[in-house]
This record gives structure tokens, sequence and C-alpha cells, in this order.
């Protein structure tokens, strides 16, 4: 693993994490009628920040949200911010993707001597 780190730096790390914030992202517009569910969310740069053996940790990461406004029924998504963040995520998932991608194949390239 420790392999992979150097080439890619923390961008194998940070696709991860986005990876599982757009599931919890999902799981909250998902629940977005489910009474008394609450939303939460991964603070991206203490998830980085808590990385061990070159894996990043959750741990202290998830938070829960406080909404602008209340639900009567206990519920705290608000379906907007929900799809704004989840949107917002899927930008940044795809960029990392993308820059990742971009090394794979400059890597492929080295090794084939082209």
């Amino acid at each position: 693993m420790v392999a992979f780190d150097k080439l890619f730096g923390v961008h194998g790390a940070a696709l991860q994490v986005r990876s599982q914030r757009m599931g919890m992202l999902a799981s909250n517009i998902a629940n977005a009628s489910t009474p008394n569910f609450k939303a939460r969310d991964i603070d991206f740069n203490a998830a980085l920040g808590s990385m061990e053996g070159g894996r990043p940790t959750l741990d202290g990461a998830v938070k829960y949200r406080v909404p602008t406004q209340p639900s009567m029924d206990g519920n705290t998504v608000e379906l907007s911010l929900e799809q704004t963040a989840f949107a917002e995520n899927a930008v940044q998932y795809h960029t990392t993707l993308a820059f990742l991608n971009g090394r794979i194949g400059t890597i492929t390239r080295a090794l084939k001597g082209e």
C-alpha cells in the first residue's frame, strides 16, 4: 500500500473519503421524510487529517447537521442543502478521479516506454 501512496499521494485517500461522503449524503436525501432522522455529513479535512497507515478514518469526521429551520417531526434533513452538497461532492469526486486516471495513464505510458 505504501507504493500506491507514493504514486498517488493524498488523492487516493481523497477519493475514498469523497465516496463515503457521497453515500452519507445519499442516505440523508433518501431519509428526507423519515421522522426523527438526523442528517450527517463528513468533514473532509478532518477525515484526511485522521489518516492512519495511508487510509483515512472517519473518527471525529462525521458530524450531525444543525438545521436552519427545524422540522416538526424531528427530521434535520434540508433537501436543497443536501442536494447541493451531493452535487458539489460529485464534481469533486469526478475531478479527483480524473486526476488519478491521468496519473495512471502517465505511469502506463512510462512502463510501455512511450
